[in-house]
C-alpha cells in the first residue's frame, strides 16, 4: 500500500470514503416504519404490512403514533393472540410518540398496543432471520484464487477509486 502513501490526502481520502461507503453498503440495517405512511394506527392491517417484508438482526421498527392515545408493547405469543397487555415483556414507548426498536434476535417478535387498540387490529409479528450471507461467503469449489474473495473485491474496488482520481498505482 505504498502507492497510498503517495497520494494526496485529499485522493487517500476519497479512495477510503468510497471503499468504506461500498463496505458498509453490505452492512447496512434497514429501519421499517410500522405500517408505513399510516404509521401505528387502528386503520392498517399489520399482517399484511409485514408480509413480504425480510426482517433481519440489526434492523429497526419505527413505530409512529399518537401518544397520548396509544402505545407500543413487546408481548409473548400467547399475549398477542389474546390481546392481553398485562404482562408485556417490555414497554417500548418513550412518551414522544415516534418510538425505535432495535431488532437484535433471531425471533419472532410481538408487539401491540395496549389501552384496548389491539383489539382493533393493532398489534404486528415481525419474524426476525438472521442476515444471510453474501455471495462471496459462498464455499469454494477449490482452494484457486477466487474473483469472489473479499480481498480481491476490494483490491479491484481501491483500482476503480484510484483509477477515477487519476493515481498511478503502478509506480
Amino acid at each position: 500500500m505504498d502507492w497510498l502513501r503517495r497520494c494526496t490526502p485529499t485522493a487517500a481520502a476519497a479512495i477510503l470514503v468510497v471503499t468504506a461507503c461500498v463496505l458498509l453498503q453490505q452492512v447496512s440495517a434497514t429501519r421499517y416504519t410500522v405500517g408505513g405512511n399510516m404509521g401505528w394506527n387502528t386503520n392498517v392491517n399489520f399482517t399484511v404490512w409485514a408480509q413480504g417484508k425480510n426482517f433481519y438482526n440489526g434492523d429497526w421498527l419505527y413505530f409512529v403514533y399518537d401518544r397520548n392515545q396509544m402505545n407500543v408493547l413487546e408481548v409473548n405469543k400467547t399475549d398477542y393472540e389474546t390481546c392481553n397487555s398485562d404482562h408485556f415483556l417490555q414497554n417500548c414507548t418513550t412518551g414522544a410518540g415516534r418510538d425505535v426498536v432495535q431488532l437484535k434476535e433471531t425471533r419472532p417478535y410481538y408487539f401491540l398496543s395496549g389501552k384496548g387498540f389491539c383489539w382493533g387490529g393493532m398489534k404486528v409479528l415481525i419474524d426476525v432471520q438472521n442476515l444471510p450471507p453474501p455471495p462471496s461467503a459462498q464455499p469454494k469449489k477449490s482452494k484457486s484464487a477466487s474473483t469472489n474473495h473479499p480481498s480481491f473485491l476490494l483490491g479491484l474496488i481501491v483500482a476503480a477509486a484510484a483509477a477515477v482520481l487519476g493515481i498511478d498505482m503502478i509506480n
